[in-house]
């Protein structure tokens, strides 16, 4: 499984981000981001099909995670921007058939794209 995550920036609070990840293989997928100084955390998931999802309540009705199976691309749609939401994003895929907030249960990590939200 190979990941690339692109679409980070530069963004002012309240304004929106779309990240993609292009991905290959049939895997779960998440999204995580850390901070500086801060622990990697979880952020969103996804499973195969795209009917189930999972999110952090930090960004619950804020962020939105689709995937375009057809484009082997996951997507993270993030509104309503923060600047506790800055930090480098990475997409991540898991050969677990359910949705995992663990960071240990992701197997294939992209390398990570910065999002910056100034206040």
């Amino acid at each position: 499984v190979q990941l690339q995550a692109f679409g980070g920036g530069l963004v002012q609070a309240g304004g929106s981000l779309r990240l993609s990840c292009a991905a290959s293989g049939r895997t779960f997928m998440g999204w995580f981001r850390q901070a500086p100084g801060k622990e990697r955390e979880f952020v969103a998931g996804i499973n195969w099909s795209g009917g189930s999802t999972l999110y952090a309540d930090s960004v619950k009705g804020r962020f939105t995670i689709s995937r375009d199976n057809g484009k082997n691309t996951v997507y993270l749609q993030m509104n309503s921007l923060k600047p506790e939401d800055t930090a480098v994003y990475y997409c991540a895929a898991s050969r677990k058939n359910w949705i995992t907030r663990g960071v240990n249960d992701y197997d294939y990590w992209g390398q990570g794209t910065q999002v910056t939200v100034s206040s």
